[in-house]
């Protein structure tokens, strides 16, 4: 399958999930859920969903959600993707903010000695 063709499937289910998310999904109460990024394999078996989710002490909750759900987002990506093969997603939280913060403190530490 070409690149350009997989970068296009990234953003139909991007989209498509986003939508689902807003009038499908009953996330945590003070939640933010985004989507990041949809990395779709190159034979587009399989879809890694990464999720940002603000305040970063509701991940673990919003992603047991996604998880004990994903069989029923599936369905709802099912219907709205005229394609086949639909790949099968699963979701992944983003430890990009987490890890940045981390640097930054240690970066801290260190200015202070």
């Amino acid at each position: 399958m070409s690149l350009q063709r997989v970068k296009q499937i990234n953003e139909l289910i991007q989209k498509i999930l986003g939508g689902i998310f807003q009038k499908e999904c009953q996330f945590p109460d003070n939640s933010l859920v985004t989507i990041l990024a949809v990395e779709t394999s190159p034979d587009l078996l399989y879809s890694k969903i990464i999720v940002s989710v603000f305040p970063l002490t509701q991940e673990k909750d919003v992603l047991r959600y996604l998880e004990d759900n994903v069989f029923q987002i599936q369905q709802f990506l099912n219907k709205k993707l005229a394609m086949r093969p639909i790949p099968k997603i699963r979701f992944e939280i983003d430890r990009t903010e987490f890890e940045a913060e981390k640097i930054e403190k240690l970066l801290e530490e260190i200015k202070e000695k």
